[in-house]
């Protein structure tokens, strides 16, 4: 069999698969091959963020996967006594969705594959395993093999989300270096739970750290830490299972294992996420240890990061140079939730019992912090991408603490026929100029428009809405408008202008960062810059 697509993914998991369903809705060509016959039916990656989310409503596959998520799920950490030293609460949906949410990985990833079957520009082959990689100055070649024989596809580019032991990492000479931990863990995932605990617990005891994540549908995860005398033989027999869960058990009835098993933690990042037309993303990019459960959406967010750039420049929107942001924006974060995860499991895992007694006098000292305490229980800690490289103009007048580079918030909006919807769904999928006092259309000369309407993006007229015409920040521009009117029916956009009133123009990227913030007399220049910056033609 022979393929020819603009481009093809390797593995079929949540990144590689999440990059399928972004590149089908774009349109491009695209093909998958997954080594496995079939989805994997046991739990692995077990929490999905906000953000995870933000990338399927974009892809339009969010109500599948969200309906079978336990949202919002608090964490609890004990000491060795006992003792609760956290209680992490998260609220809110800054980014439109649920900050913390716990999932059954099957679930999810027969959502993503029924997302796939919507387009006519997607192919899925399941147990077809890359056994050649070959690039070239205008294709990358593959040959895979499969029940049905030899399979040869010719791509403009390839990405490799083939998991830890990538075959496309190694084959395009990227290599992944960190360190392995010197202790292993126990994972143990059961059924029928009857325990009465509708959080994720931690326990940071220096004799056996341990954890237990509760699942959709009465699914529970345990995760323990081996001692040094034990080995994973001893670990994972029926009797040494049953004497690790019994303590959580006690005068109720036992869950049925599903699955016991043995890892390692990795801290590894690829020195490069791409090579020539060939990229990485997710475990084979990025290996870190769960204590922070943000390893699968470090790899959704590679993959978001990934799919617009590659639809750009597969269709002639912008010059393939900007593939080249991809490693320079999402490196450095990968390897800020490598390092990350990394020290939260030293807080886990204290050597012994004095460090336990100051690891819990910090904890007890930073909750008597109000701004520290809220800091902990939403979950602000998680590092936030800032791209300062890459598809962004900012300025050095506009400080460190600009939305520029950042993800953007998702309030709701009015659309011009009554019907209210998230920021994302009323401006689409590629880029947004949303005019904050005044249509933006009348800021652009008509070559710079000319390469706006040529990169695909559309603009918008931010007002508020007819009943608050009177109170906050008044529309400016006059006559017809030639860009989409949102009302801002939540305040967002008005306390963004009340707060940053030398902005009035917000430019989004299609997976919603901040590219540019500017006046509408600099917008010309901000929007020359940015098609500059991405060969957009014009």
């Amino acid at each position: 069999m022979e393929i020819d697509v603009e481009v093809a993914v390797v593995g079929a998991g949540p990144c590689g698969a999440t990059l399928a369903n972004l590149l089908g809705t774009q349109g491009v060509t695209t093909v998958v091959l997954d080594k496995e016959p079939a989805i994997i039916d046991h739990p692995r990656a077990v929490a999905v963020d906000d953000e995870s989310l933000r990338s399927f409503q974009t892809a339009g596959i969010v109500d599948d996967i969200v309906r079978d998520t336990i949202q919002n799920a608090p964490i609890r950490y004990y000491n060795s006594r006992g003792k609760q030293l956290a209680h992490v609460r998260p609220s809110g949906q800054p980014y439109g969705w649920p900050r913390r949410n716990l999932f059954l990985q099957p679930l999810m990833e027969a959502g993503l594959r029924k997302g796939l079957d919507r387009f006519a520009n997607v192919e899925l082959h399941a147990a077809t395993e890359v056994t050649e990689l070959l690039q070239t100055s205008n294709a990358v070649h593959l040959v895979a093999k499969s029940e049905a024989g030899e399979v040869r596809v010719r791509a403009q580019y390839v990405v490799g989300a083939d998991g830890g032991r990538s075959f496309v990492r190694d084959a395009a000479g990227l290599l992944l270096t960190g360190e392995t931990a010197p202790s292993k863990w126990l994972v143990v995932d059961v059924a029928e739970d009857s325990l009465d605990a509708p959080y994720s617990a931690v326990y940071c005891d220096p004799d056996r750290p341990a954890m237990t994540i509760p699942l959709p549908y009465g699914y529970r995860r345990f995760e323990f830490k081996l001692l040094l005398d034990e080995t994973e033989e001893d670990v994972v027999t029926d009797r040494s299972v049953d004497r690790l869960l019994r303590k959580f058990y006690r005068g109720i009835p036992m869950p049925t294992v599903l699955r016991r098993r043995v890892y390692w933690h990795h801290s590894r990042t690829a020195d490069r996420f791409g090579s020539g037309r060939v990229f990485v993303a997710g475990d084979a990019a990025h290996l870190q240890p769960p204590f922070f459960g943000q390893g699968m959406n470090s790899g959704i967010r590679d993959a978001t990061n990934l799919a617009w750039k590659l639809a750009a420049v597969v269709q002639g929107r912008a010059g393939d140079r900007l593939l080249d942001t991809y490693d320079a924006e999402r490196r450095k974060n990968a390897e800020a939730m490598v390092s990350f995860a990394t020290r939260i499991g030293s807080y886990y895992q204290p050597r012994n019992r004095a460090t336990e007694v100051v690891r819990d006098a910090v904890f007890r000292g930073v909750q008597l912090i109000p701004g520290a305490r809220e800091y902990i229980l939403q979950m602000k800690y998680k590092p936030a991408p800032r791209y300062t490289d890459g598809v962004v103009v900012a300025e050095p007048e506009q400080g460190s603490g600009s939305p520029v580079g950042r993800l953007f918030g998702q309030p709701s909006v009015q659309l011009a026929d009554g019907n209210r919807v998230k920021l994302d769904d009323a401006v689409g999928r590629g880029f947004a100029v949303l005019g904050l006092t005044g249509d933006p259309a009348e800021s652009l000369s008509p070559a710079t428009r000319a390469r706006v309407n040529a990169l695909g993006a559309k603009l918008f007229r931010v007002t508020a809405p007819p009943s608050a015409r009177r109170h906050g920040f008044r529309v400016t521009s006059s006559g017809s408008s030639s860009s989409t009117e949102l009302f801002d029916v939540d305040g967002a956009f008005r306390d963004l202008n009340l707060e940053r009133r030398q902005d009035e123009v917000i430019v989004l990227r299609p997976d919603r960062y901040v590219a540019a913030m500017c006046r509408a007399d600099e917008l010309d220049r901000v929007m020359s810059r940015l098609c500059d910056g991405m060969a957009v033609p014009g």
